[in-house]
């Protein structure tokens, strides 16, 4: 027959083993989280990139057909658009650094 001290070695043996699975759970259960929301994320970004996309044709397409409108919208760009790689995209002049 085991001693008490015995029983409360295992019993705390036991006890280890399972706050170690716990940790192990709760750690895994933290990647899938965070994945979950990753993915989610990304989801979010392609959305919104798909938005811009259709937005932007729409824009160019409104642009082209009516010069008031390109107008109007290039007046905008050039006071929005502040680097040189953006501006030269729409052939804005590129303003000399200060």
């Amino acid at each position: 027959m085991a001693s008490f001290e015995e029983k409360i070695a295992a019993a705390e043996k036991r006890a280890q083993e399972a706050a170690k699975q716990v940790k192990q759970l709760k750690a895994k259960r933290d990647m899938v989280e965070a994945r979950k929301l990753q993915s989610l994320l990304k989801g979010q970004r392609s959305d919104d990139t798909r938005r811009k996309i259709l937005v932007g044709a729409l824009v160019l397409d409104m642009m082209e057909r009516d010069e008031s409108t390109r107008q109007r919208f290039m007046d905008r760009l050039d006071k929005y658009l502040t680097r040189a790689d953006d501006r030269a995209l729409f052939q804005l002049p590129i303003p000399e650094e200060k």
